[in-house]
């Protein structure tokens, strides 16, 4: 049995394995982990990227520079033992708004994703802020936004790769695997 990247994104165990215990290596490499810990992450991470390769020019940019800044901003936020309710929802929600907006090939303003990218950057960052390490914040903020970052660059490439109906597919399978983590299902 050949199992694909997005199976193994949907493993149960990864959907919400947000554990704050990323121990081993340091500051830096438990944010670079944190990303990739959850389907969640992972999932509208590298989809901001799909969808940035679909609106081209400087939303290529644009796109995963607001996401990870309001990150780096949210990720402060949630540091300090600040209490927002609603983040998990958020994030979920980024999940299936980032691949609905993918899989119909939305173009909206630029200022208009920039912003929304924004919101779930932050909602994405706190969560990471408030499951970090405590202390040696700089370098888990590091690791976490380049980690992001990268994910960003696979989903350009990915965005990038075959014929105009792959990317959106690939945003219709993120839009779809949000709607499961929502409901339970993965």
């Amino acid at each position: 049995m050949r199992l694909t990247l997005p199976a193994l994104i949907c493993l149960p165990g990864a959907a919400f394995a947000h554990s704050g215990a990323h121990s081993g290596g340091g500051a830096f490499v438990a944010g670079m982990i944190h990303p990739i810990t959850g389907a969640d992450h992972i999932l509208a991470m590298v989809g901001v990227g799909v969808w940035a390769a679909m609106i081209g020019g400087r939303a290529l940019w644009a796109m995963p520079l607001a996401f990870v800044l309001a990150m780096l901003a949210g990720g402060m936020a949630g540091a300090t033992g600040m209490i927002v309710s609603g983040v998990e929802p958020m994030i979920t929600a980024s999940v299936v708004l980032i691949g609905t907006a993918a899989a119909l090939a939305l173009r909206p303003a630029l200022a208009t994703v920039l912003l929304a990218l924004a919101v779930f950057g932050a909602a994405h960052g706190f969560a990471h802020g408030v499951e970090g390490p405590g202390t040696g914040l700089v370098a888990y903020g590091a690791g976490f936004a380049g980690m992001t970052a990268g994910l960003h660059g696979v989903g350009i490439a990915l965005g990038r790769m075959g014929a105009g109906w792959m990317p959106r597919a690939m945003g219709l399978a993120t839009a779809v695997a949000g709607l499961g983590l929502a409901g339970g299902a993965l």
